[in-house]
């Protein structure tokens, strides 16, 4: 695609793969097993390895891992579930999914994720029984702070990081202590499969039922059914969903894989060249760089605060840069507001304060230092141009 001045347009995103993802995937095909068996288990292992997590469990979406980790937790029918509100619209849809109420948390305008206070503030109004973290942009949360905030245990935790692979905090990778860290590999994540996703969790047992729910709650997938001495009975112990990962994309998987640590390299240094040339530009808000030295960003996002975000979005677009917006937050959207009463919509006032001004740019591994500099210069011209 080109502008109408001959240049190539900027996307928002663009997937990058492996140079062996083709040969992974016929290797699969020519198997003649494309659904869940070896190549998963193969994807969870390595995954797990990577993350430094006891167990994962890969499965049909990040939005289905959320829903399953709930079930998982075997609440009571319709508790109360802490999440921000300014969040995905399929993490609010889990929780409904999973027969429970959303309750909404206000965020941190420097983080854009919820902070003690906010959570305190939510809690106070509807007593959880869990939460729903996000990792929005791929800052990671401090679980363990927001969770005594709610008066949880953090087994009660289930962390929304379809942003984070890449992520740490002190010391530690986002997901490797978590009882259920839920990610995506959809076409534009830091794992780029296309569609997928997985939940990893330090506690055995709870890997256990997750592996049954993503397939009906059988107690045994097809693959180990038909392995030579199985047998084809199983049972169902608990109501599940048809949510599981197959080899096709697990074979994809693993071969992405091994250039995430790349991937995450380019992604900070793009990061780092948008703050450097960004700074000064008026009336722009950066994202929050004093992190910590035991805080790694997962850099998935760079949401910047801009002045009259629908003309600078449409000069960028005539420029030829594409542009997104994470997100519209939840309370907002006309159907939570029908499903949700006053105690779980709340008061939302720095979400109101950022949501309208958020804009994501243009971040992944295959932009070009050339690519960026157009992004930045078209920035610009968008922002000066208003004073």
């Amino acid at each position: 695609m080109s502008t109408s001045s001959g240049q190539t347009a900027v996307p928002f995103s663009l997937p990058s793969f492996a140079a062996d993802v083709g040969d992974a995937v016929v290797k699969v095909l020519d198997s003649g097993w494309v659904t869940t068996g070896p190549q998963t288990a193969e994807f969870e292992q390595e995954f797990a390895d990577f993350l430094g997590a006891a167990h994962v469990v890969a499965v049909a979406s990040c939005t289905a891992a959320i829903e399953l980790s709930l079930r998982a937790l075997e609440l009571p029918p319709g508790s109360p579930v802490l999440t921000p509100s300014l969040t995905f619209c399929g993490a609010i849809n889990a929780i409904l999914h999973a027969g429970h109420r959303p309750v909404l948390v206000d965020i941190d305008e420097d983080t854009l994720v919820p902070s003690p206070a906010t959570v305190e503030e939510a809690a106070g109004r509807v007593k959880p029984a869990a939460m729903v973290v996000q990792n929005q942009g791929g800052f990671p949360v401090d679980v363990p702070a927001l969770a005594e905030a709610a008066g949880l245990d953090r087994s009660r935790v289930v962390e929304d990081v379809a942003h984070g692979p890449g992520g740490a905090r002190g010391g530690v990778p986002v997901g490797a202590e978590s009882q259920a860290a839920c990610f995506s590999f959809y076409a534009t994540k830091n794992l780029p499969i296309g569609e997928g996703g997985a939940v990893a969790t330090r506690d055995a047992e709870f890997a256990d039922r997750l592996r049954a729910l993503r397939l009906h709650g059988m107690s045994k997938d097809s693959w180990r059914r038909y392995l030579p001495g199985g047998s084809w009975s199983y049972d169902v112990k608990r109501l599940g969903l048809k949510a599981n990962m197959t080899d096709v994309q697990a074979a994809i998987g693993r071969a992405q894989l091994r250039l995430l640590p790349e991937w995450q390299r380019r992604r900070a240094e793009l990061a780092a060249r948008y703050d450097e040339a960004l700074r000064d530009l008026p009336g722009l808000v950066l994202p929050r760089r004093d992190l910590g030295e035991d805080v790694r960003h997962a850099w998935h996002l760079y949401q910047v605060r801009v002045p009259e975000r629908e003309a600078v979005i449409a000069d960028l677009e005539k420029a030829g840069v594409s542009t997104s917006v994470h997100f519209i937050p939840a309370h907002q959207l006309s159907v939570y507001r029908e499903l949700l009463d006053e105690r779980e919509l709340g008061s939302l006032p720095a979400t109101d304060r950022v949501a309208d001004g958020l804009l994501s740019l243009p971040l992944y591994p295959r932009l070009s230092d050339a690519a960026q500099d157009r992004v930045i210069d078209a920035l610009a011209d968008a922002l000066r141009s208003r004073g």
